[in-house]
């Protein structure tokens, strides 16, 4: 009986997240990062140096923040945490068996309207924030709803957290655990073959450590939040970005041919797949939602992190939002591209495939004992968007509900993480991804109607000539 339940909520989430994600749900956030690069003259690509440079330079600052806030930098790292996930490395591998090399060409697509959107985002959560009780900066999605388009969109602002909260549970934490510890079994077992007897005891072991870890971090508040991710986020980004480039050189032979596939199997993917994959659509949408998920740019989660950043200028701030979103796309989403098609990877297309298939192509590389290194770098993606997920969570929480009851929510959401280490997620997954794209239709008609705010902020920041700090 309870089986036969669980077939029909399938069925029924099934059919619902096909269409949230699907061609209609592209189009209007292909739509709205469109009109907001237009309306903005491709900020995105104008000032894409001067984000860049105003990035990558906050890494070797020592500015401190006010209590209640983050620094810029620690900010951006938080945002980051939230979208450079799991799903940069198994999301970017099942584009490419069901949607062919060409999807990654729609995901830089994606990526390059999805610049100018997250900019968006991050400069109206800046403008509209608030201070709560407890002096903490609160910002996001539903508050520029709020306070951008006044009362009687309120509950507008209360559809999107009330669909965050949904979310996080699983997208944010369950499955982000059982990644970790899927990714901790798969070494073992590769060194110690008889450790397959202990799995299960292991895993709840280690469910217990990262439910403690997470209380430890997301119970001290965004300074600590901000003083984890700040370390985490780097270190993670530069141990997958050194082994990704290690796989390339060895295998540079086959670039150009890689690139080609790319771009030929965009426009015509049965060039490529020898037929087996033949449809354009296919390989667009897979490429587009991919990107979208995986950068979040429409969804406005990232913008959450960036409201707590002690920072006074609004447009200054949502140039990190295009550093995120090429950071997450364009270089590890491309990086783990590479690592399957240029190292050769076994794999058929039209077939679902994972993480597996990129660890794959790093083991095909280096041996078995790299293993360890990927379950590492697996583990801080993971943990670090569980922390990124936490934060949204809360303050998801926090707009409906109150500040009292953050602290009773950020408990249940640390011990999520030991049901996501033992059980199996499929489920959840799939209903978590169409809470998430739920997320997307509150944030878009708010983009869309706050365009104006955008473009005359913008106009006023870099008219004044005022510089980066």
């Amino acid at each position: 009986m309870f089986d036969h339940v669980l077939e029909i909520v399938d069925m029924i989430n099934s059919a619902i997240g096909d269409f949230i994600w699907g061609v209609p749900a592209i189009v209007c956030i292909i739509g709205v990062g469109l009109l907001l690069s237009i309306r903005t003259g491709f900020i995105q690509i104008r000032k894409f140096g001067l984000a860049l440079k105003n990035t990558i330079g906050k890494i070797f600052s020592k500015n401190t923040s006010q209590d209640g806030s983050m620094s810029p930098f620690q900010a951006v790292c938080t945002a980051l945490a939230g979208t450079v996930g799991t799903g940069n490395i198994a999301g970017v591998a099942g584009a490419i068996a069901i949607g062919g090399p060409g999807a990654i060409f729609w995901m830089w697509c994606s990526a390059l309207l999805g610049m100018c959107t997250k900019f968006a985002e991050v400069t109206l959560a800046v403008m509209f924030r608030e201070k709560n009780s407890d002096g903490e900066y609160i910002g996001g999605p539903m508050y520029y709803i709020k306070n951008g388009l006044g009362k009687k969109w309120h509950w507008l602002a209360f559809l999107y957290s009330l669909f965050g909260i949904f979310t996080v549970f699983g997208t944010g934490n369950a499955t982000q655990a059982n990644t970790i510890v899927a990714s901790l079994n798969s070494a073992i077992t590769s060194i110690k073959p008889d450790f397959v007897y202990n799995v299960d005891k292991f895993n709840i072991v280690v469910g217990i450590i990262i439910a403690i870890l997470i209380s430890m971090v997301l119970l001290g508040g965004v300074k600590r939040i901000g003083s984890v991710t700040e370390k985490l986020v780097p270190f993670m980004a530069v141990l997958y970005v050194i082994l990704g480039i290690g796989v390339i050189i060895v295998h540079y032979q086959n670039i150009p041919e890689v690139f080609k596939s790319i771009f030929v199997g965009a426009f015509k993917p049965s060039a490529i797949t020898g037929g087996i994959i033949g449809s354009f659509i296919i390989s667009l949408k897979k490429g587009l939602s991919r990107g979208i998920f995986s950068n979040e740019a429409g969804l406005g989660t990232g913008s959450i992190a960036h409201a707590c950043a002690d920072t006074n200028n609004a447009v200054e701030q949502g140039l990190f939002g295009i550093f995120e979103v090429f950071m997450d796309t364009i270089v590890i989403c491309t990086l783990t591209a590479l690592v399957i098609l240029c190292s050769g990877t076994s794999f058929t297309y039209g077939e679902a495939a994972g993480a597996e298939l990129t660890i794959s192509g790093f083991v095909g590389t280096y041996g078995g004992w790299v293993s360890i290194f990927t379950a590492v770098a697996m583990c801080c993606f993971a943990f670090s968007t569980i922390i990124g997920w936490g934060l949204y969570g809360s303050r998801c929480v926090e707009f409906i509900l109150g500040n009292k009851f953050v602290r009773p929510f950020l408990i249940l959401y640390s011990f999520v993480a030991i049901v996501g280490t033992t059980l199996n997620l499929g489920l959840l997954w799939s209903i978590a991804e169409t809470f998430n794209g739920f997320m997307i239709i509150p944030n878009l008609i708010a983009l869309f109607m706050l365009s104006g705010v955008v473009v005359k902020a913008t106009k006023e920041y870099f008219g004044s000539g005022k510089k980066l700090k």
